[in-house]
């Protein structure tokens, strides 16, 4: 039997200074990213923007308007937006996307996506599986997910351990 692989640390900042310095503007190879196709481009920048605090890192100018602009709110959390040739795709039933938050954000953030003209808010709520999210829905249907994990003293002292007897019975540790 082989050594199971090392667990890949998470991007999820761990401390509120780091989050206090705001997002890095650094262009890097992205891992993965989101790339949205959508009818009104300046209204979904505009949603992520002021209601999910992300940041226009730049938009790359076309002939009429934007042809594209990416979006970052932390390191490795990129959308990029471009807008729809005709009629924008209807966004998939069941899709949502989920970006890793600071659980002592998470009731502010949604504060601010309530205030925000459009979409829905739901939560924040704490899961099961030991984390507080938060779900929001943009007007046009897409489904954003901050997921944040809950401190020691508000964790579910069951579920993790079933987690820690999971792991090791499937050899993970």
């Amino acid at each position: 039997m082989t050594n199971p692989p090392e667990l890949a640390t998470s991007p999820e900042p761990t401390n509120a200074p780091e989050l206090a310095t705001g997002i890095t503007r650094d262009i890097y190879p992205m891992p993965a990213f989101v790339k949205l196709a959508v009818a009104d481009l300046d209204a979904t920048v505009a949603w992520f923007t002021e209601a999910l605090d992300f940041i226009n890192l730049f938009a790359m100018p076309g002939p009429n308007g934007p042809a594209l602009v990416h979006l970052r709110r932390w390191r490795y959390q990129d959308v990029l937006v471009v807008p729809a040739e005709g009629q924008a795709p209807p966004i998939g039933p069941g899709l949502q996307l989920t970006f890793a938050a600071q659980f002592e954000e998470v009731d502010a953030l949604a504060a601010r996506a309530r205030a925000y003209d459009g979409g829905a808010v739901e939560g924040p709520v704490d899961t099961p599986w030991n984390t507080r999210d938060l779900t929001v829905t943009s007007p046009d249907g897409l489904v954003v997910v901050f997921t944040a994990r809950r401190p020691e003293p508000l964790r579910d002292s069951q579920f993790t351990a079933d987690m820690e007897r999971w792991s090791r019975e499937q050899g993970l540790r």
